[in-house]
């Protein structure tokens, strides 16, 4: 409860300190506000220097300093970074001037929990502190759709689990595919987001014996996904993706460009207008 309270007043006080007439403006602004679990949480900071000296983060004589707070929503518990690198890639900024910069918050924060977070960036500049809007970005576990199991030769104590899910992101159906290890080693990898499908077909994933990972899935009434994974016991890379064509549609649409292509079109017959239901 007292942890709650301290959260708040300081949400108050640095809306108090650092509302429209900061010197320093700072936003973290993330690319969606849900994620499947595993995702690494792409977001765009943005620093506007309007004071009279430059802001400068990362560099060896560096005084100032930029950091991401998260939050549990539920009990405002704050979470501790778990990576020793920064945020955001050093920066300078001039007076009057300002900077984006791109951050991945799923690499410097264990947010594989679902549950909802709260993200407020934070700029040390000369002993001040300039903090942003809290956002707010919710992790879920998506809608299991299939799953698969990769065990590797040699590594009886590995076995690599993979899901597919689907989530809608800005209205739209989308297929992403998590991995967990499972065993004498238990690891997370990053989920990914394979892109728009259509429902209709269930979407197939095919585990090769050579470590390739296939997943299939309908993009559209003509067109497949073919996502390869390369998949070994100490790493897991996406390595191609590619539009594949239905087979059921092809011949249609054969006959849509024989029509359309200059030269070769295809003409009804001639015929007198007394002839038409011939």
């Amino acid at each position: 409860m007292i942890r709650t309270f301290a959260f708040v007043a300081a949400l108050a006080g640095s809306f108090l300190l650092y509302g429209g007439t900061s010197e320093i403006k700072v936003s973290f602004a993330p690319d969606f506000t849900d994620y499947v679990s595993g995702e690494r949480i792409r977001g765009v900071v943005d620093v506007l220097n309007a004071s009279a000296r430059k802001v400068s983060v990362g560099y060896a004589n560096s005084q100032d300093r930029f950091l991401l707070e998260v939050f549990r929503a539920d009990d405002r518990s704050q979470i501790d970074k778990v990576s020793k690198v920064p945020v955001t890639a050093r920066f300078v900024i001039e007076p009057n001037e300002g900077q984006k910069l791109e951050v991945f918050l799923g690499d410097h924060y264990n947010l594989l929990e679902e549950r909802r977070y709260l993200v407020r960036p934070v700029l040390v500049h000369e002993g001040h502190r300039y903090e942003g809007m809290t956002k707010s970005i919710n992790v879920v576990s998506g809608m299991k759709l299939t799953s698969a199991l990769q065990l590797f030769e040699g590594k009886d104590d590995v076995r690599r689990n993979f899901e597919l899910v689907k989530w809608s992101r800005r209205g739209t159906d989308h297929l992403f595919l998590t991995a967990r290890d499972e065993g004498y080693e238990m690891r997370n990898w990053v989920t990914t987001d394979l892109g728009a499908f259509l429902r209709v077909t269930k979407p197939v994933i095919s585990i090769l014996k050579t470590g390739e990972i296939v997943v299939l899935h309908r993009l559209d009434p003509e067109n497949f996904v073919r996502s390869e994974f390369w998949s070994v016991p100490n790493g897991l890379e996406l390595i191609s993706r590619e539009r594949v064509q239905d087979p059921e549609t092809a011949g249609q649409n054969r006959v849509r460009e024989l029509y359309n292509t200059p030269g070769n079109e295809i003409k009804p017959p001639e015929r007198s207008w007394w002839e038409f239901w011939k």
